[in-house]
């Protein structure tokens, strides 16, 4: 709502305004009997769900990937995309994935609500107007996910559901939508390709019903048609007997921007995993993306929930759960920080107590007197383990800057 895409489009005009963020990921689905644990991403461009024994990462990070996309910012790359169809460059992680059939490229992009574009002037005053009208954008953005190829898209900020039905449609996308509740008109969408999946299951989280503000979040599973799958193989050359066609979850969130509601924030995150992991099971345990625009930048208390499976709130303070409040929007101090990422780990892990009342508790923990979260689900970021230097990662492997406005620039958009 309040953030312009740090990726730029390629197009010989400022097109920053196009849209907020994305990031793009390869996926490779498993079968139920290739897997003792689920697998989840939340970041880049993967390619995974594979039984794979990894090494733990650092306690900092115990995400593990896949393969992401990265392009060049320098004013020379920039002047020869212009000229080139390919936008953007695969770069995959070290792992082996030859032994997989299915390929899934996610994509999860967070496309600037056109309302809330025109409520927040002030974010994009160096953005002429122009560059910010929405059939201008709409474009932009369907054409920069169709060089993708991707297979599943999950959209935030989402406010002109019919406009990008309509046009995916023609590249053989289906969708689903979900308006936040109360006064916003933007909400999630969720599309995917009907020729190589089909829709099984569809639920929806109204956050507001359990008193957590007018977020909402989407799940869906999705079925691999077999006669595609098979069509693949043949190409291939495989002559491996086709397997059944499987299914993966697919969850989309956009959670609360305010800063100083870290107990929502957590409360929304919790709730989501939970039921991720609950309809995975239901579904016979099947694989599971997670995608989304999380309004916490991967040095926060709420990235390392997500990344370790817990964290005690009373270590931290709910006004710093996401790390937006410490996070300086100015480009010199990008290689500050990435200098400093493993101090401001320790810091956040100091044995300190916080106060948190009962209330403030109870929305984050779900129960009073629980200050523990927990969550079952193995997640791995799309972009661990893939190359990239001190210009595009900071010492989690996570992208520099995945949102870029006026009032900040960094990262808080994963798969």
């Amino acid at each position: 709502m309040r953030e312009e895409t740090g990726h730029r489009v390629s197009s010989p005009e400022p097109s920053g305004a196009a849209s907020k963020r994305k990031h793009h990921s390869e996926v490779r689905p498993q079968s139920r009997s290739q897997s003792k644990k689920q697998k989840l991403g939340f970041g880049a461009q993967t390619q995974t769900l594979k039984r794979h024994s990894y090494p733990k990462p650092p306690a900092s990070n115990r995400f593990a990937s896949i393969a992401a996309s990265s392009r060049s910012r320098n004013k020379r790359s920039r002047r020869n995309s212009f000229n080139s169809d390919c936008y953007r460059k695969w770069t995959f992680a070290s792992h082996d994935f030859s032994e997989f059939k299915d390929k899934v490229v996610v994509v999860s992009y967070n496309i600037l609500g056109v309302e809330n574009a025109s409520n927040h002037p002030d974010l994009y005053s160096r953005v002429p107007w122009k560059f910010l009208k929405w059939d201008r954008r709409k474009e932009l953005i369907c054409k920069e996910i169709k060089s993708y190829n991707a297979s599943i898209l999950c959209f935030q900020e989402v406010d002109r559901f019919d406009d990008l039905d309509d046009r995916l449609r023609n590249d053989g996308f289906r969708g689903i939508y979900k308006a936040r509740t109360g006064e916003a008109n933007d909400g999630c969408a969720i599309f995917w390709t009907d020729k190589r999946f089909s829709l099984l299951h569809q639920e929806n989280i109204e956050f507001r019903s359990y008193g957590l503000r007018d977020n909402v979040a989407q799940l869906c599973v999705l079925k691999v048609n077999r006669n595609q799958t098979e069509s693949e193989s043949c190409k291939e050359g495989s002559k491996t007997t086709p397997t059944k066609s499987r299914s993966l979850l697919v969850g989309n969130i956009h959670v609360l921007f305010n800063p100083n509601r870290g107990d929502i924030k957590l409360g929304q995150v919790r709730l989501f995993l939970e039921r991720a992991y609950k309809l995975s099971q239901e579904w016979g345990g099947i694989p599971v993306i997670i995608a989304g625009d999380l309004n916490s930048i991967p040095q926060s208390a709420l990235y390392q929930f997500l990344a370790s499976s817990e964290l005690d709130i009373r270590l931290h303070e709910r006004r710093k759960i996401s790390g937006q409040l410490d996070h300086s929007i100015r480009c010199e101090d990008l290689r500050y920080r990435n200098e400093n990422v493993a101090s401001t780990w320790m810091s956040i892990s100091r044995p300190l107590t916080y106060t948190w009342s009962d209330e403030e508790i109870k929305l984050a923990a779900g129960s009073g007197g629980v200050a523990d979260l927990r969550h079952q689900l193995n997640l791995h970021s799309a972009y661990l383990r893939v190359p990239g230097s001190c210009r595009t990662r900071d010492n989690y492997g996570e992208p520099l800057a995945t949102s870029y406005h006026s009032k900040f620039m960094g990262t808080v958009d994963y798969i």
